[in-house]
């Protein structure tokens, strides 16, 4: 039902801005911070059989898969078009580089060895937004949908021994988010700043093992700041 209200809403409030007859296009491009967010697993490491690994004492080895909270930088560039004036819709295409890492402490030897996994994620962002403009001032927010065109296949190489089902379907989903921030006009140069979310997972994949009823699940939250141009 809230999602069917948000609907309405932004149908409602998207047609008021059309209806005010101004139109522009322009282009953009800026830089990403991400952090991924991950929580925190402890698995049992499997053989290619999918049987426990252990150790020479017979013990199972037990990995842990946790949060990293370093900040990694991406990018983005494309194209926005705005419809409206001091209420407005906006929707842009954007290709968008996104970073994130999350740690593994294996037990290599009977220590515990951390390796931090960098993750590297292009999408193509749609993010649809409402914003209301006062002067050269604008504030601005909406859903996004990101649909995954490549990644580095390190985060797969990292939980394939862990997994249990098909790595490629957990990647091939559309992530569903949220963007919201404020932006500044300075004739035909804008400058935006913006707070981005996802509601959905972007890869949720089952653990092997007694793990098996668990998901390691990933979100993606950043900021995002961009400088764009007004073509007309």
């Amino acid at each position: 039902m809230k999602k069917v209200l948000l609907v309405v809403m932004m149908t409602v409030l998207g047609s008021a801005a059309v209806a005010q007859g101004s139109f522009s296009v322009g282009i953009k491009g800026g830089v990403n911070l991400s952090e991924l967010k991950t929580g925190d697993f402890l698995v049992t490491r499997l053989n290619a059989n999918g049987s426990p690994q252990v150790d020479f004492n017979g013990r199972e080895i037990r990995d842990n898969l946790r949060n990293s909270f370093e900040t990694r930088t991406g990018w983005a560039y494309g194209a926005y078009a705005r419809f409206g004036r001091n209420l407005y819709l906006q929707p842009e295409l954007l290709v968008s580089g996104k970073r994130g890492s999350f740690d593994i402490v294996r037990n290599v030897n009977g220590k515990p060895t951390t390796e931090t996994v960098t993750v590297k994620t292009t999408y193509l962002d749609v993010p649809i937004l409402l914003g209301l403009k006062g002067g050269p001032l604008r504030i601005m927010g909406g859903p996004i949908v990101s649909f995954r065109m490549s990644d580095d296949q390190r985060v797969r190489e990292a939980l394939r021994e862990y997994t249990s089902g098909s790595l490629n379907e957990a990647f091939s989903k559309a992530v569903y988010g949220y963007q919201f921030g404020a932006g500044l006009d300075l004739g035909r140069l804008g400058i935006d700043v913006r707070r981005e979310g996802s509601l959905s997972d972007v890869a949720a994949v089952n653990l092997g093992s007694d793990a098996s009823q668990q998901q390691f699940n990933q979100k993606i939250k950043s900021w995002q700041v961009t400088l764009a141009y007004r073509l007309f």
